[in-house]
């Protein structure tokens, strides 16, 4: 299955998390196939996505259904990460860099890391990501496992290693697709898990980061879902 390169804008805070690490973009795929290739045709209007609330360090989408609790003392950049940038026109974005989340009607719901971005230090700076982009953007997007495809290539080219397949996870009532990766950064290693569910007409993506395994159990532990707003 081939998804449109030009619409990914999924944002993973790589290089926000450790400063040597990439932030995932674009995926450059190419396909011959008229099959596969994107359509011309205008994606279909959808409701913008509640933003959501944070309060009392817990994160709350009454339209998903999602609660996510937020670490003590942890910063959010969430405003600063859907701040649009001066833009210059270009073809299209190259590997590696990545375009203001609200292009191609994508958003970052929730940016909170355990400290600020430009502050430097020796451990990893764990992070979540809450992120929202039309399934209209993937022509064939049907499960949530399927929008792996593009991360796992620019994954790859990233200096990443997929743990494993991606599988399916429960959290309560509610089923994702389930990613883990691993980077090694000089003497320490990053961890970052992924999970996606589709919903509203959205692809959302729930990405943890941090230095180990276990810290990143215990920000998947702060995960729960509610009855999502119809």
């Amino acid at each position: 299955m081939s998804f449109s390169p030009r619409r990914f804008v999924l944002l993973v805070l790589l290089a926000i998390a450790i400063p040597a690490a990439a932030v995932f973009a674009q995926a450059p795929s190419q396909s011959s196939s008229s099959s596969t290739q994107h359509s011309t045709k205008p994606a279909k209007a959808i409701p913008a996505l509640d933003p959501g609330t944070v309060s009392n360090n817990v994160y709350r989408n009454k339209t998903l259904g999602l609660v996510c609790k937020i670490p003590d003392a942890w910063v959010l950049r969430t405003d600063e990460m859907n701040a649009p940038e001066e833009e210059t026109p270009t073809p299209d974005p190259a590997p590696g860099s990545a375009p203001p989340a609200s292009s191609a009607g994508s958003k970052v719901l929730l940016a909170a890391f355990s400290r600020p971005p430009a502050a430097r230090g020796e451990d990893i700076n764990s992070s979540i990501l809450i992120a929202a982009e039309p399934v209209a953007a993937y022509p064939g997007l049907k499960e949530a496992a399927e929008y792996f495809y593009p991360i796992e290539e620019v994954a790859k080219a990233q200096g990443l290693a997929l743990d494993e397949d991606p599988y399916a996870i429960a959290i309560g009532a509610t089923t994702l697709a389930r990613g883990d990766f691993h980077k090694d950064v000089g003497t320490r290693v990053m961890r970052q898990s992924t999970l996606v569910l589709l919903s509203h007409g959205y692809a959302v993506s729930i990405t943890m980061i941090a230095g180990t395994t276990d810290e990143v159990e215990d920000l998947i532990d702060g995960l729960s879902f509610i009855a999502a707003k119809k």
